[in-house]
């Protein structure tokens, strides 16, 4: 559980803020911002020169990939969707052919529903690809508050494609984000607004 002070209580006050702008947003407003999300996305060198796009699946209010999934396929590209498995807040990414057929995971998330024999990527074997980080907030350092499980930072860690963060403009902080040794930033921001590259 997070602490009441110092940077766990300051990441807290973030999350509490930059959720209630978040959730500000009305359907036809995203549905705007997100279509320009996806242009810069498509503008991006690394996605152009990527043979496989990690996603994710839109939880509670956050980015939603649907739209840059469907543009990937169309692109000729793969997809991979995550999966919360194990212990030690680990992620693993499974390839998908569509976005039906997806099931609730562990933290609520749907999630690939996998079969006996499926093989999760190996995170260091993926040079070639773009990842889609989700967050509350990012600065221009790429660092980023998320929902404090640490998922995507362990992930992250060993990942060596292009780490692209999605995010409202109004997600981007004009100030340095309280991080950790252990958070990972990401080398990219795509907003609806432009392309910040963080690295």
């Amino acid at each position: 559980m997070a602490s009441s002070c110092g940077e766990d209580a300051s990441k807290n006050a973030l999350r509490d803020a930059y959720l209630t702008l978040r959730a500000s947003l009305t359907p036809r407003q995203r549905g705007r911002l997100e279509a320009q999300v996806v242009r810069h996305l498509t503008e991006l060198e690394a996605y152009r020169s990527a043979d496989l796009l990690l996603a994710y699946v839109a939880y509670r209010d956050e980015m939603d990939t649907r739209a840059m999934c469907e543009r990937a396929w169309a692109d000729g590209k793969s997809v991979a969707l995550p999966r919360c498995e194990g212990g030690e807040q680990s992620l693993a990414f499974y390839v998908v052919d569509t976005l039906e057929g997806l099931a609730p995971g562990a933290r609520g998330a749907l999630e690939p529903v996998v079969d006996d024999g499926d093989v999760s990527l190996d995170p260091t074997a993926l040079q070639t690809s773009v990842c889609l980080v989700p967050g509350l907030v990012f600065d221009a350092a790429g660092y980023r508050v998320g929902y404090g499980a640490g998922y995507y930072d362990n992930f992250l860690a060993g990942y060596v494609g292009t780490k692209v963060g999605v995010v409202h403009a109004m997600q981007v902080s004009g100030n340095p984000l309280p991080h950790d040794e252990h958070d990972v930033a990401v080398d990219v921001l795509v907003s609806d607004g432009a392309i910040w590259m963080c690295r």
